[in-house]
């Protein structure tokens, strides 16, 4: 397998099993003078990709737990909305139910890494949401995995999928091993919407007929290769839309139409797969001129976003929900 490859995949893996024993900090100062930072909710199992619901309420996927979880986004409140999905498996390292996305008012969970390729017995793939401990597997995209593997090296052939975003009545998923963005209806059927090099593909957010896209980047995760880029499904041209913070995972559009990015933080000195520095993470916002500026930093190892109106939410490995206000004009 070739080593860069590995190490696109190494670093997700890597990120989560530091993240749930990493100390968590106050966000520092706001470069933005109308930001401040507070922290909404904390004790999560394992947070990971999260959304806003058909009530306005955030849910957020805890990857160790097996579950999802609705948070108040005024108070903080947590109450479980469903369990009982497969949990994330120790070797495997990251996994477990790690996005979700609605449609309609019915939700729909992104689980990975649970296959038997890792050691698991469950389906890779997406989950509809039935009841508070009841679910069914809509698209079963492990097996379109193995039976289709990319052009790029791989050693996980069930891929590692990282983002789930509802498109057009069905759903896109970033897998972040494959390096690919697959396009799913809700029966099942799997297809290759775009495939790259080795960027790995993370968060996903959509404006129209054009997908907005982050890229990680491969180790040593420099900024210039955390990057949001833009394609359209008819199109094989992706165009680069802002660069320039280290490790990238979401990307969404605030109010005003205004663009943003969260970067997973500074890369360490350390081997393949090291995860970033703790507390280096960062909220940027797109400029025109394709530059990214920090609105917030000092994030600990965030993974996903999301606006209320002005407000930003962001989640944490650590499973902290953390609420930036006077973000978006």
């Amino acid at each position: 397998m070739g080593t860069p490859r590995r190490s696109g995949w190494l670093v997700l893996l890597v990120l989560t099993l530091l993240a749930l024993v990493a100390p968590s900090a106050a966000i520092a100062a706001s470069p933005s003078r109308d930001a401040t930072a507070s922290r909404l909710a904390t004790g999560l199992e394992g947070g990971s990709g999260s959304t806003v619901g058909p009530d306005g309420a955030l849910y957020v996927t805890e990857s160790v737990a097996g579950r999802i979880t609705r948070i108040d986004p005024r108070t903080g409140a947590t109450t479980t909305y469903a369990s009982g999905l497969p949990q994330l498996i120790p070797e495997a390292g990251f996994g477990g139910p790690v996005d979700i996305a609605f449609i309609g008012r019915t939700a729909y969970v992104l689980v990975t890494l649970v296959g038997p390729d890792v050691g698991g017995s469950d389906v890779v793939g997406i989950y509809r949401v039935d009841g508070p401990d009841s679910f069914t597997v809509v698209a079963d995209i492990g097996q379109f995995s193995i039976d289709n593997p990319p052009e790029t090296d791989f050693f996980v052939p069930s891929g590692v999928q990282y983002a789930l975003q509802a498109y057009r009545g069905g759903f896109l998923v970033t897998d972040g091993h494959h390096n690919r963005v697959l396009r799913v209806t809700r029966d099942g059927e799997v297809s290759v919407l775009m495939a790259f090099g080795n960027i790995v593909p993370t968060g996903l957010e959509v404006r129209g007929k054009t997908i907005y896209m982050a890229q990680a980047g491969p180790v040593p995760h420099l900024p210039e290769d955390g990057k949001v880029v833009s394609f359209r499904p008819r199109s094989t041209r992706v165009r680069e839309v802002a660069s320039g913070s280290p490790l990238l995972v979401d990307v969404e559009f605030g109010r005003g139409h205004r663009l943003y990015a969260l970067s997973q933080g500074v890369g360490s000195d350390g081997p393949e797969g090291a995860p970033a520095l703790p507390n280096t993470g960062a909220l940027a916002k797109v400029r025109r001129d394709g530059t990214l500026a920090v609105v917030a930093e000092g994030l600990n190892q965030p993974t996903s976003l999301e606006f209320i109106g002005k407000t930003a939410y962001v989640v944490t490995l650590g499973g902290e929900i953390w609420k930036i206000k006077g973000v978006s004009h």
